[in-house]
């Protein structure tokens, strides 16, 4: 009986069943005592029950229990009986050894099974292999290939296959020879179908190899192309595995019709293309055993301004290659493309879109009959498959779309061909009778640009951006070639150096002035992009350098001159004087050319400035020169007045130049000149003072100085007082006249 079966009695005799802890009777006892005994002889009387209805299945379970009793017990025994031997033996190596040999003889058999099921396997692919390379088709032989692929190579293992046995090396090379020869054997196959002529524009396709009417020595040209296509796509999944080769060796085509696509270009494409008065004839033979495409001259004159003709013999070409070529393989037809079409649109455009291209932007409306005959032109490649939908490859669409473009960068670069003629041909001459010389070259090169510029008003943003950058480019042009070209004519005194100066100059003030002038008139979009003001500076720049370069040379040629001089010391001596009057004839001379040169070319305000710089040098010089002189004798004070009046005197004509407000009608120099003179060279002034000097007294000399004069003539108060001692002897009154000079102040 459970326990909760006996806790349920016992709370059902208890007087008070709320509370189990209270203690029970002895009737309560006796009760529960009977039920007790009630319930087992009922649990007695189901346990007989169901022995008595289930006595077969517990008999069988008792003699199966028997049964496994009595195994256990023997198979101890046997036990015991086989270890009782082991147990007396001192050592178990010896069994333990041969347990050893006995794996060892499982392995080596497990080996040789291996080994044997691999020599049979290498046997097989072996020959298999001469099988294929025996077959009589090449259909059979590729597919043959393909089987042996999946045997010899694994495709998702990348190396070389180093690790591999010798023996499956040797089976794999043999395979790849096995490939190339069938590539070389279809290759060969097919260039016997298809013959081109020696001379040029004509090709024969025949349906079995030249020479093999009956076929038995060769297949057709379809049957070899599929062949080789298979082939050819095992050989480049080798290739690819071994790492021979990157990844573009997909796009290329096999020997075979790689040289077919060559022939066609430079047999048939380039004559039907490159030539005007030609015609594509196709002719076909019976059964299409024998096809014939012939480029062949036509003195009929054809209106080709739309391209119309030319498309249509490319059209007739390409139909021919897909149709008896190609056999309207889709797959073939674009495999030929791709070697071909690049070098199509290239002879096109070369032989006839850039030639199209007008030469005048009004002309351009009348290029678009070429833009709608070369998009149809394409979209016909296209429904032929010899063009991918996708319009990726439309380059003549594109060159056509951008005409615009190429009009404007093909005047670029007639522009810039013009300016370098002007340049290389540098003509010196002016065409133009103003006072300031400038080139003929350079008035054709800012004509260029005013062009180019006016151009670019009248048309749209691409193309006025071009005609923009053609006129920059025309004057970086001039700002490269010319000081290069002409950099021998800097490095003397030169006109030339002049009227490149004057060059610079003036296209340094034209281009501070492109911008108001043009910008205006701009497309909205260029009007902040354009700009010229920062070239101005370039060329002004260059013009000032190469003006002081020649002023540095004038100077360099007249110093030499005035060291000839020796320092103008001992004009009394008359080879000393000879000496002197020769040099201040040089340096008159050299005043004079420099004059001529220069008057004659440079803007007026240009040329007094520079001469100006020259003359103060000079003046300066013979100044300096002659009051360094520490002893002067009475003639020899003569000798140097009179020289320095020889070189005012010859000198007058420059400086009439250097007046302003001369006509050329006055011919000497006057009191109002020489003021004028004097206040733009104020060593011209001293100059002239110093001949003065010579000749006047001590005490003249003296008062000189008092009244400030000398100062206002830009001399010091040691030059004076070297000079008084150079002249006069010393005495008293000498004295008195330097001590007089020291303590007024200058």
């Amino acid at each position: 009986m459970a326990a909760d079966d006996v806790r349920e009695l016992l709370l059902s005799t208890t007087a008070d069943a709320s509370d189990p802890s209270t203690p029970l009777s002895a009737p309560d006892l006796r009760l529960l005592i009977d039920r007790l005994r009630f319930c087992s002889d009922r649990l007695n009387a189901s346990a007989l029950s169901f022995a008595a209805s289930n006595r077969g299945v517990l008999a069988n379970a008792l003699l199966r229990a028997a049964s496994a009793a009595d195994s256990s017990a023997s198979l101890e025994s046997s036990l015991d009986s086989a270890l009782a031997p082991l147990a007396s033996w001192p050592d178990l190596s010896d069994l333990r050894a041969l347990a050893d040999r006995l794996l060892a003889a499982r392995r080596e058999l497990a080996e040789r099974q291996e080994h044997l099921a691999a020599a049979s396997m290498i046997a097989s692919l072996s020959s298999r292999l001469r099988e294929a390379r025996a077959a009589a088709s090449p259909l059979d032989a590729a597919a043959a290939i393909a089987e042996l692929k999946t045997l010899l190579i694994d495709l998702e293992r990348s190396g070389s296959g180093q690790d591999d046995p010798v023996v499956f090396r040797l089976l794999r090379s043999d395979w790849e020879q096995l490939v190339d020869e069938l590539q070389v054997r279809l290759s060969k196959n097919v260039e016997e179908c298809v013959d081109f002529a020696p001379e040029g524009g004509k090709v024969v396709v025949s349906a079995t190899p030249k020479g093999h009417s009956d076929g038995s020595h060769g297949v057709e040209l379809p049957v070899a192309l599929q062949a080789l296509e298979v082939s050819f796509t095992e050989k480049i999944q080798l290739v690819l595995l071994h790492h021979r080769l990157t990844a573009s060796i997909i796009d290329a085509l096999d020997y075979g019709m790689a040289k077919i696509a060559d022939s066609m270009m430079k047999h048939i494409l380039v004559p039907a293309i490159s030539n005007i008065h030609v015609s594509v004839l196709v002719e076909c033979g019976p059964e299409h055993t024998v096809s014939v495409l012939s480029v062949v001259h036509s003195e009929e004159n054809k209106d080709n301004r739309d391209g119309s003709n030319l498309y249509s013999r490319i059209v007739d070409v390409i139909k021919f290659v897909c149709k008896f070529i190609c056999m309207e393989n889709s797959k073939w037809v674009q495999f030929f493309a791709k070697l071909t079409w690049p070098r199509i649109s290239d002879l096109v455009i070369t032989h006839f879109l850039s030639k199209a291209v007008p030469n005048e932007a009004s002309k351009l409306i009348e290029f678009q009959d070429v833009v709608q005959s070369t998009t149809e032109f394409e979209n016909k490649l296209r429904s032929m498959m010899f063009l991918l939908p996708d319009r990726k490859d439309g380059k003549l669409t594109q060159f056509v779309d951008d005409v615009e473009v190429h009009f404007a960068v093909r005047k670029r670069s007639e522009i810039l061909v013009k300016a370098r003629n002007i340049l290389v041909q540098y003509d010196y001459d002016s065409p133009l009778p103003e006072k300031c010389f400038t080139s003929k070259s350079a008035l054709l090169v800012m004509k260029l640009v005013h062009g180019a510029l006016k151009d670019a008003s009248l048309s749209s943003a691409r193309v006025a951006k071009e005609f923009c950058f053609a006129a920059r480019d025309v004057l970086l042009l001039y700002r490269a070639i010319v000081p290069v070209q002409l950099e021998k004519q800097f490095d003397s005194l030169s006109q030339v150096a002049a009227i490149v100066h004057n060059d610079f100059y003036h296209l340094s003030q034209e281009i501070l002035g492109l911008a108001f002038q043009y910008r205006a008139d701009f497309p909205s979009d260029l009007q902040k992009q354009v700009v010229f003001v920062d070239l101005a500076p370039i060329f002004s720049q260059m013009a000032d350098a190469i003006l002081r370069r020649q002023i540095q040379l004038t100077v360099d040629t007249i110093s030499e001159a005035i060291d000839g001089a020796e320092g103008f010391q001992n004009t009394h001596q008359p080879q000393h004087y000879e000496s002197a009057k020769f040099s201040i004839e040089q340096v008159v001379f050299i005043l004079e050319k420099i004059r001529i040169m220069w008057e004659s070319i440079l803007p007026r305000s240009i040329y007094r400035k520079s001469m100006c710089n020259v003359l103060g040098s000079v003046f300066s010089r013979i100044t300096r020169d002659m009051l360094l002189i520490d002893d002067m004798a009475a003639e020899e004070t003569l000798q140097l007045q009179g020289l320095i009046h020889l070189a005012l005197e010859n000198l007058s004509s420059l400086f009439l130049s250097l007046v302003e407000n001369n006509d050329g009608s006055t011919k000497f120099l006057d009191h109002d000149a020489w003021i004028q003179l004097d206040g733009i060279l104020p060593s011209l002034k001293k100059f002239r003072k110093l001949a003065e000097l010579l000749d006047m007294s001590l005490k003249s000399i003296t008062s000189c100085w008092e009244s400030g004069d000398l100062v206002r003539c830009g001399f010091t108060s040691s030059e004076v007082q070297n000079f008084i001692k150079a002249i006069f002897a010393d005495s008293p009154l000498r004295k008195e006249c330097l001590g007089w000079i020291v303590r007024t102040p200058a």
